[in-house]
């Protein structure tokens, strides 16, 4: 089982499969926002109302202000493949992942070799529930998505 830095992650971790070790990886992080760490989407807009208009239509491109800021295209997409390679290599034979929305994005895009801008546009319709479980298998050296399940709340 891995979790990203996150608390809420490691403590749905905790809660989801109580008494299983597990491994904290920062490869799972969230997108790091920067200077906009912590901001509404109203405060980011009237802090940088720059940024405007990229945040709104290139959301994958677009990097949080600050030395800190990472976009989902380059940073979040660069862990996400790391994470997934050594997965190739890992000794357990299932792995559980607990992560945060924008990193399951980059995770979604190398899974299934898939163009993040097409996980985005399909995430502007509806995003990814809180607590969904997505199911894969390697096969072929592979991954193929075997399922969704989501909580009945």
């Amino acid at each position: 089982m891995r979790t990203s830095q996150y608390r809420r992650a490691i403590d749905t971790a905790a809660l989801a499969l109580p008494g299983l070790p597990y491994e904290v990886t920062a490869l799972l992080n969230e997108q790091h926002y920067g200077a906009a760490t912590y901001m509404t989407k109203q405060e980011l807009y009237a802090t940088y109302p720059e940024g405007t208009q990229d945040r709104q239509t290139r959301k994958h491109l677009w990097t949080p202000p600050g030395a800190d800021g990472e976009s989902l295209a380059r940073g979040v997409l660069r862990r996400a493949t790391a994470f997934v390679d050594g997965l190739h290599t890992a000794s357990a034979a299932d792995v559980v992942a607990f992560t945060h929305h924008t990193a399951i994005l980059a995770l979604r895009a190398v899974l299934e070799r898939r163009p993040v801008t097409e996980l985005v546009d399909e995430a502007r319709v509806r995003k990814a529930p809180n607590a969904a479980v997505l199911v894969y298998e390697q096969a072929g050296g592979l991954f193929h998505a075997r399922g969704t399940t989501e909580p009945d709340c």
